[in-house]
């Protein structure tokens, strides 16, 4: 009997992955079949129908509502309704769709999970960002007209009620500043509407191929309160189900013979999330010309478990020994109002959020392996002088503020001569608590007043921008318009506080290099106080030509900044901004009368003394000025409404972002790179010239394929879906390149089908069909050279199948 159970048991996990797959051969075949037998109520001549045609969509990329296909710059927009057809919930979803985009996923401070976004364009990217001591981002991410972006990454915004999302690739710093590097990512929100009564519901139940079921409930009811004030609420649900296990096993350490287990904390599937959230927003339309729109959003997340998992051990699983989890709150309130001073339209935008995360994560491999290299081991003992486990864990809690102001005015859009100007100011505040803690520790080479713990972080940071900033176009011709764009900021960076080890462990570090006896934050003492200040301008030269009024060619000069900071290591001196040049060609086609468009661009972009961050001495996150990078590009994008019943779209990018000088670990006294530091015996100190930047691929494309059809009164829909991703290096230094090893390519296929009546829709998909291993990212515990031998992979999700019920009042 008990044989029977463990064999049926064992076919169960089969079973589930052969369903998924039977599951999507099924719609796909039986969708031709339905083509096939279902007659079109219309049957009118095929003459007598009017041609089909693509949506037009508006953006406001450059702060003015515009046809998309009249805006001069690189910039892909994903409407409402391709984000609904492509079942987009989160980052992870719409990412896929943009192929000038690139993430990484472990970020974050000490947990690796969801809610931490490292957002990349174009192949601006060194690694190593999203230390909470860190480099600024160099993608700027809005919610509307409020940015989003922390030191440590962006919000990861449910997609759930949102009219589209913009990706604007390049330089956008004259208009959205520091952050905007590289590109700006921003997320448009439905507004609430006084013209009628409007609401709906949707429910999904998803499963994971050998991992867990989870579930999605979301609903939205736009309530007008007279003719000139409506009110939009949008809650949300959401369980992400774990795929990764945490197996029992032990570990000895070579120093002492101590063998620690996992076994309280093993578990399968142990990677789970479940988020609540709600966002409420009120429009008042004083009268025709002024409006105000305030907004509050807010989410509560807490998940479990690591996304990574660690080959050595087997596939989607770790052997893990203390807890790891997050617990991430956060708020955004934002004011928007909206008017006319004559001719001329004034925008203010007013946002504050706040975010806090308490955390917790495994970080043993640093004992194990400084004890095997190093003989680590010996300098932990209890207060008997007995050997302990030398294995630590991290405790951490991190309170984010952010404030922004900005105000611009606008001459009308049809004038000959236009411009958009205004001014910006922004304040980030960033409380950094972490406690480094091993079990047992004697209190002797403890931090004083923190039991258990080797290691604290606790820190202030700061980060204040200001900015002047404006765009003039003006109309040589009717076809020839030429624009050019400034913006003038000042930066002021600070970090205080205390990190390190206690005296009784360190005669150098932690509480032997403190300078003031101040206690900060419950830390012993100051040993961190410094300031950085900066000032500077960017530009930008934009000349557009229009062909016809379906095409246009356009040609770009422009500039994006990051601004420098505080190492978080005191003894390295501040690392400075980094600028991006950009030289690009574009173009923006329509042909066949709308039926299909044809965008891109040619680009170049040099990238100077740019930042990079790396985990140093200690596991110390430390920002250097490194050498030179080039990326050359192309962007390509196509959408196509074939038949009435079927529309195909698609984008790729090929991208060569490598660096143009060898890049030197060791520095001058200014914190630059050395010209020349290549030793045999030190060879991971050096990247050289033509070595590839991390994380972008040569590659990024997808395809997406829609037909619908009518069956009586249902319309029916097949969709196939496939993303391409080419092979990425991990890290920017050639030995702990070599170490980690390159990401490989992958490619991914979705599927989905569905009916439609009237105001409901059933809807069936199929992630990651063909149950791909991905590899996102890797990344190690501590320093590459040291848990490098232990890599981490963040992983695409397992093949998932979903049903989803959607309901529009």
């Amino acid at each position: 009997m008990h044989k029977l159970k463990k064999d049926m048991a064992r076919c169960r996990p089969l079973a589930l992955r052969r369903l998924p797959l039977a599951a999507a051969i099924y719609l796909a075949f039986g969708s031709v079949s339905f083509a096939q037998d279902a007659k079109p109520a219309d049957t009118a001549p095929a003459q007598e129908q009017t041609a089909p045609t693509l949506d037009t969509i508006v953006v406001t990329a450059q702060k003015r509502e515009e046809n998309l296909q009249k805006v001069p710059i690189s910039i892909q927009a994903l409407g409402q309704a391709q984000l609904e057809q492509q079942n987009v919930s989160d980052f992870d979803d719409y990412a896929k769709l943009i192929p000038s985009l690139s993430y990484g996923t472990a970020g974050g401070g000490v947990f690796s999970g969801p809610g931490f976004l490292q957002v990349y364009m174009r192949g601006v990217a060194s690694g190593g960002d999203g230390n909470h001591s860190g480099s600024q981002p160099s993608v700027g991410v809005y919610l509307d007209e409020q940015p989003i972006t922390s030191i440590t990454g962006s919000l990861d915004v449910h997609m759930y009620d949102i009219n589209r999302v913009e990706a604007l690739a390049g330089p956008q710093g004259t208009l959205y500043g520091a952050s905007s590097q590289a590109g700006t990512l921003r997320i448009i929100t439905n507004k609430p509407d006084p013209t009628g009564f409007a609401a709906s519901v949707s429910a999904e139940l998803n499963v994971m191929d050998g991992g867990g079921i989870g579930n999605v409930t979301e609903g939205m009811v736009n309530m007008p309160i007279n003719d000139h004030t409506a009110i939009r609420l949008v809650g949300w649900q959401k369980h992400d189900a774990g795929y990764v296990d945490n197996v029992y096993r032990t570990r000895t350490f070579p120093t002492s013979g101590i063998v620690g287990d996992n076994s309280t904390l093993a578990e399968n599937d142990y990677n789970t999330a479940d988020a609540v959230g709600a966002r409420v927003a009120l429009k008042i339309d004083l009268n025709d010309n002024w409006s105000i729109t305030p907004m509050v959003m807010g989410q509560k997340q807490t998940a479990s478990g690591s996304t990574g998992y660690d080959p050595s051990v087997g596939d989607l699983q770790v052997s893990h020994g203390y807890p790891e989890s997050s617990d991430d709150r956060w708020m955004q309130a934002a004011l928007t109002v909206e008017g006319k001073i004559g001719n001329f339209d004034l925008t203010y935008a007013f946002a504050h959020l706040k975010r806090d995360v308490d955390s917790e994560a495994d970080y043993s491999d640093y004992g194990f392996w400084y004890d095997t290299l190093f003989g680590y081991g010996t300098y932990f003992y209890d207060d008997n002088g007995d050997f302990i486990n030398p294995s630590q864990y991290i405790q951490a809690r991190d309170e984010y503020s952010k404030t922004s102001h900005e105000l611009r005015i606008a001459s009308p859009k049809e004038h000959r001569l236009r411009f958009v100007g205004g001014v910006f100011w922004q304040e980030q505040d960033h409380d950094i608590l972490q406690r480094y803690k091993v079990d047992g520790l004697a209190s002797s080479i403890s931090v004083p007043g923190w039991e258990d713990t080797i290691w604290l972080t606790a820190q202030a940071r700061q980060d204040r921008d200001e900015a002047v900033f404006g765009e003039l176009s003006f109309d040589i011709t009717d076809k020839l318009t030429v624009t050019g764009g400034a913006r003038y900021f000042r930066a002021n960076n600070s970090l205080k506080g205390f990190f390190g080890f206690g005296d009784g462990y360190s005669g150098s570090t932690g509480v032997a290099a403190c300078f003031s006896p101040e206690q900060f934050h419950g830390a012993p003492c100051v040993n961190l106080d410094k300031r950085v200040k900066e000032s500077d301008s960017i530009a930008r030269v934009n000349l557009t030509y229009e062909i016809s009024d379906t095409k246009l060619v356009y040609a770009t000069w422009s500039e994006g900044f990051r601004p420098g900071g505080i190492n978080r290591r005191g003894t390295l001196a501040p690392y400075t901004s980094d600028f991006l040049t950009n030289y690009e060609l574009g173009w923006k086609t329509s042909w066949a009368n709308n039926r299909l468009t044809f965008n891109g661009a040619i680009f170049r972009q040099d990238w100077d003394d740019f930042q990079f961050s790396y985990l140093g001495q200690n596991g110390l996150t430390e920002i250097r000025n490194a050498a030179q990078a080039r990326i050359d590009g192309v962007e390509l994008e196509l959408n196509w409404a074939a038949t009435y019943n079927f529309n195909l779209s698609g984008g790729i990018a090929w991208y060569d972002a490598k660096l143009m000088k060898d890049y030197c670990e060791q520095t001058d006294a200014n914190n630059m790179p050395v010209p020349s530091c290549y030793d045999p015996a030190r060879p991971f100190d050096v990247a050289f010239e033509g070595d590839r930047l991390p994380i972008t691929p040569k590659i990024k494309a997808n395809l997406t394929g829609r037909y619908t059809w009518d069956i009586g009164q249902y319309e029916a829909y097949f969709q196939g879906a496939v993303f391409h991703q080419g092979d990425r290096v991990s890290d920017l230094r050639e030995a702990q390149r070599n170490l980690l090893g390159d990401l490989d390519a992958y490619t991914l296929v979705d599927l989905s089908a569905g009916w439609r009546r009237g105001s409901w829709t059933l809807d069936f998909f199929l992630k990651n069909a063909f149950d791909k291993r991905t590899e996102l990212t890797k990344f190690a515990e501590c320093a590459t050279l040291v848990c490098g031998n232990q890599p981490y992979i963040v992983s695409t999700p397992p093949r998932t199948l979903g049903v989803r019920f959607s309901r529009e009042f």
